[in-house]
């Protein structure tokens, strides 16, 4: 590993592991804890580290100066690189979803500070971008440059995913985790005890394409997982009454801190499985939060 990145990644919390002790999950004889990925830094937190981590190291070993990614208005990827190329003193360059707004997004206005340069590309010129899936895939590349794919879904990503289920210290049945762009799904997947099953659950409606995507990059084939596709709320960034008062009455309970973006989502279809028997009596849930506290911003 780097200097750069070992001295950044001392500067971490321990990502530790709370038994949600709420007295509603008693008579369903469950036992549910989370995995707290969003204790890991108040910037680079949860999956965004974990797909970054080993990207970046294959950046700083070739010389790269220059990142360049993708992501929209809100992106907890962009928002995490923009901070790490300040930290790491590299210039960064994001692609952004849509017309530039008239007032940047919290999330758009942090990356700018940390020096990011924002390009503002049509949705049609952003699917386009989306087919360029190695570093060095991005057409007009100059020598230093280093691109990184939407939401750092790279190979390389699965490997820093993998290292969080190395700090599980204790056997579960099910392990649950958000779906963006699948990456995180993936690494888990790879990484897991066989006999451990992996629930993944789609933020995005329409989301079918996550299969395909997720069984690109396991690197073998797999039955031990799926992918819930019934809790989107209506599609990516999408909320209503109904879970927000979830996610309001869950923080109230547990202390926890959750986004209504993925791990909101993810935590109300849990407690909805558990209501509807999903689970068998006896087994021990862990459900990963991925960070990315920043996007609630765009929900207060």
């Amino acid at each position: 590993m780097h200097s750069e990145l070992i001295k950044l990644e001392k500067t971490f919390k321990p990502s530790i592991l709370t038994k949600i002790d709420d007295p509603w999950l008693m008579p369903y004889q469950i036992e549910l804890w989370m995995k707290r990925d969003d204790l890991l830094h108040p910037v680079i937190s949860g999956n965004k580290w974990r797909k970054l981590k080993y990207s970046l190291d294959h950046a700083l070993s070739l010389g790269a100066n220059t990142l360049i990614s993708m992501g929209g208005a809100y992106s907890n990827h962009l928002h995490a690189l923009a901070y790490v190329g300040k930290v790491l003193d590299l210039k960064t360059i994001g692609f952004i979803r849509g017309e530039q707004p008239q007032i940047l997004t919290p999330t758009l206005q942090d990356m700018k500070a940390w020096g990011m340069e924002l390009k503002f590309v049509s949705r049609s010129e952003y699917r386009v971008l989306r087919q360029y899936k190695n570093w060095h895939d991005l057409p007009g590349l100059k020598p230093g440059q280093y691109w990184l794919t939407e939401g750092g879904a790279q190979a390389l990503a699965l490997k820093g995913v993998a290292d969080l289920i190395a700090e599980i210290g204790f056997p579960y049945t099910t392990l649950c985790v958000p779906c963006g762009t699948g990456t995180t799904l993936a690494g888990i997947i790879d990484a897991v005890p066989e006999q451990v099953s992996v629930l993944g659950f789609a933020a995005l409606k329409n989301a079918g394409f996550l299969t395909a995507d997720v069984e690109a990059l396991l690197s073998q084939s797999c039955n031990n997982w799926q992918i819930n596709w019934d809790y989107h709320f209506g599609g990516f960034a999408k909320i209503n009454t109904v879970l927000t008062a979830f996610i309001e009455n869950f923080e109230l309970k547990t202390t926890i801190p959750l986004e209504p973006i993925y791990t909101g989502k993810m935590m109300y279809a849990v407690y909805d499985l558990i209501k509807k028997h999903y689970f068998q009596p006896g087994e021990r849930i862990i459900a990963l939060h991925t960070g990315g506290l920043q996007g609630k911003r765009g929900f207060t």
